[in-house]
């Protein structure tokens, strides 16, 4: 049978029972006055009569005839619907079949079996003033009932951009039925329609839902905790951006349009510090995102001021503030993209780097305004290439070519795609994205920086360099300064360009006071390793090594040597008037198995080119004089050691693992590096060699 006004009329004598139901004591029999049930009734000035010309009760209020009408009206006052609106005349039909038990909706006389089944202990909904009153908590009496979601729920979903894998993904349910218990002890049913859903977000140990049309539109049901984080567990382990928002549908709207986001119990909910020192190491900008009313707005400025020391940021949306343009998932159904968020939050990072960037300009070189050249001032380069969230390292001595190969790197990095250069013997990944390529000097003069990058642009068979590629003389700027500068700016061009595809910072000692203050380098390498996972690229910086020629220099040297994933030598070979690249660490196997890539000045190219490989023979003869340079050197503190004494001083002095160790002991023992102890066999010692 279809909920239709004929059908509710027929099922009610004419609506004469809806009128019993809901008048109750005060209406005795047809005709009689009562007092109102809407206001303080001094006289009795009502009564139900019939009229003969609609064929239908009626109810007629001579104390004000505002509250006169059929039964579908009272009802309509009631629960504050109007009669005169499709859907909330249908919502009125709902109710009177709920509450009278017409069973006229196939979903209602599932509802009323479950009533009958309990033995009349339940009661509706709507009767329990209580849950009309703003409570927030409540016991489920049974487990909850679901169902799938109906189509008119997904396109409810769909106008924020989430589409049903997104709801599962984070555990999103749709209610059919929930029987719970108020305050006072009284059960209660929450029955779902098609114009009242009923949404659920599941946690471990609660469920809260959400009932998008009904004045009731949040509920608790379950353990409750004071750190309820909806979202959390979705995270991925880094990212750039975190934004915190104003409810689970927000959340859900923003991970759909391609951002990370979580949220908690409200915009006013304090938000613990455990938390943000957590989430601060895997995300570089944490950013709330509430409503643009004034609870909305009032509580990113309370929280922004209470928690400035975790850099915590705020965004305003461009919505009116009204109630359908208030949020983040308005923003969406309104039309905006992804790309209109990201644009207001690079706008928002001008604003914080309005200081920094006015700095940065004055250190960006012009090409089209070359400074005038000072005297001659012989400077090192760096640069090296690898995988993307890692750090990579070159050293090499004064003259060695590391000026040379810099150049070639680099210009593989901004050459046009589809053409082949000469990049001195290393392979250098397309920037196709035509991302960001960075590149921060601290050692070498304005103009001897401007001359190398015009030999880079030669051989790149570039003109002029693109937009993309950012070169800066920081020289004149302090240490102290240097690191925030070039942190800052690199987070810019991150968002401008979609990325960095190669960062280059020549000479990271000249960002601290000394390689030897340890707590500084500590701090050091570990923000430039959260900053390359963070922005998914390779950060190529410069040292000098240790005396030893194994190990980098200081306790700077010793950080770089733990963390990054590649360390590159050049030296200078005499004996054939070239450049030689050797690996000192790579992320898999041995650094000394390794080809040694060779580099020289080719007179007939006017430039220097790559010249192949090392021989066998040379490869061989460098891997045993390093070797025999750490067995020195370790030998020097202790004469004789266990094996695996030695294979932990070789795992520390050369960054191995330890079987990569145990391969080092092998070969010195097969080359007469090494033997065996003539006072204690068990042991071993260098052996007797010229220096």
């Amino acid at each position: 049978m279809s909920l239709t006004k004929e059908a509710v009329l027929n099922a009610t004598n004419k609506g004469l029972d809806v009128f019993k139901h809901y008048l109750g004591s005060r209406f005795t029999k047809v005709g009689k006055s009562f007092r109102s049930p809407f206001y303080k009734d001094n006289r009795a000035s009502c009564y139900v009569y019939f009229d003969n010309k609609s064929g239908i009760y009626k109810f007629k209020d001579f104390g004000d005839s505002e509250y006169s009408g059929d039964c579908f009206f009272m009802v309509g006052k009631i629960f504050a619907l109007g009669c005169e609106d499709r859907t909330e005349f249908i919502r009125i039909l709902e109710i009177i079949d709920g509450e009278l038990y017409l069973n006229l909706s196939e979903n209602q006389q599932k509802v009323d079996k479950l009533i009958t089944e309990n033995k009349g202990a339940i009661i509706r909904a709507n009767k329990t003033p209580s849950i009309h009153d703003g409570f927030e908590t409540a016991k489920a009496k049974m487990p909850i009932k679901t169902k799938e979601f109906s189509e008119s729920e997904l396109e409810f979903w769909q106008q924020y951009g989430i589409n049903n894998q997104m709801l599962q993904r984070f555990n999103v349910i749709s209610i059919h039925t929930f029987h719970g218990t108020t305050k006072e002890g009284k059960d209660y049913l929450l029955l779902f329609s098609s114009h009242e859903p009923i949404f659920g977000y599941q946690g471990r140990r609660h469920t809260k839902l959400y009932m998008p049309n009904s004045k009731l539109r949040f509920l608790y049901a379950g353990e409750i905790t004071e750190n309820y984080v909806f979202g959390i567990e979705q995270l991925p382990v880094r990212g750039d951006i975190l934004f915190i928002t104003g409810g689970e549908k927000d959340v859900l709207s923003l991970v759909a349009h391609g951002f990370n986001a979580i949220c908690l119990n409200s915009e006013t909910a304090h938000i613990p510090k455990n938390l943000l020192r957590g989430l601060s190491y895997r995300f570089k900008h944490i950013t709330l995102l509430y409503d643009v009313d004034e609870t909305g707005l009032k509580s990113m400025d309370k929280l922004t001021s209470d928690l400035k020391n975790y850099s915590l940021k705020s965004l305003k949306l461009p919505l009116t503030g009204d109630k359908s343009q208030k949020d983040i998932s308005d923003f969406f159904k309104l039309g905006h993209t992804a790309d209109d968020l990201m644009m207001l939050f690079v706008e928002m990072l001008d604003q914080i780097y309005e200081d920094t960037l006015s700095v940065m300009r004055s250190c960006e070189i012009d090409f089209d305004k070359p400074p005038k050249a000072p005297e001659p001032v012989i400077t090192i380069n760096d640069v090296t290439i690898g995988s993307p969230g890692n750090l990579l390292c070159v050293s090499g001595s004064e003259g060695s070519g590391k000026t040379n190969y810099l150049g070639g790197i680099l210009s593989g990095a901004i050459k046009p795609e589809g053409i082949n250069i000469d990049t001195l013997g290393t392979a250098v990944q397309e920037n196709i994205g035509q991302k960001a390529v960075l590149l921060y000097d601290t050692e070498q003069s304005e103009y001897q920086l401007y001359k190398n990058l015009t030999y880079i642009m030669k051989r790149s068979t570039l003109e002029k360099p693109p937009a993309w590629f950012k070169a800066f003389c920081l020289v004149g700027i302090s240490r102290n300064e240097r690191m925030n500068l070039i942190l800052e700016s690199m987070d810019r061009f991150y968002y401008e360009y979609g990325g960095i595809h190669l960062m280059v910072i020549d000479g990271i000692a000249d960002l601290l006071g000394g390689v030897n203050d340890e707590e500084s380098s500590v701090k050091l390498i570990e923000e430039l390793f959260r900053l390359a996972a963070i922005y998914n690229t390779c950060i190529v910086c410069v040292l000098h090594m240790a005396p030893s020629g194994m190990k980098l220099r200081g306790h700077l040297g010793s950080e770089v040597q733990r963390k990054a994933a590649g360390i590159v030598l050049i030296e200078k070979d005499d004996n054939n008037r070239c450049s030689v690249v050797k690996a000192l660490k790579v992320r898999d196997g041995s650094p000394l198995d390794v080809p040694i890539i060779q580099f020289g000045w080719d007179n007939q190219e006017g430039r220097h080119v790559f010249m192949g490989e090392k021989s066998k023979e040379d490869s061989e003869t460098r891997k045993k004089n390093d070797l025999t340079e750490v067995a020195r050197e370790i030998f020097s503190i202790k004469s004789s050691m266990t094996m695996v004494e030695l294979t932990q001083c070789i795992m520390e002095a050369m960054d191995v693992k330890d079987r990569m160790a145990r391969n080092y002991i092998k070969y010195m023992k097969d080359t007469c590096i090494i033997e065996k102890s003539a006072i204690n066999g068990a042991e071993l010692t260098l052996v007797e060699l010229p220096f």
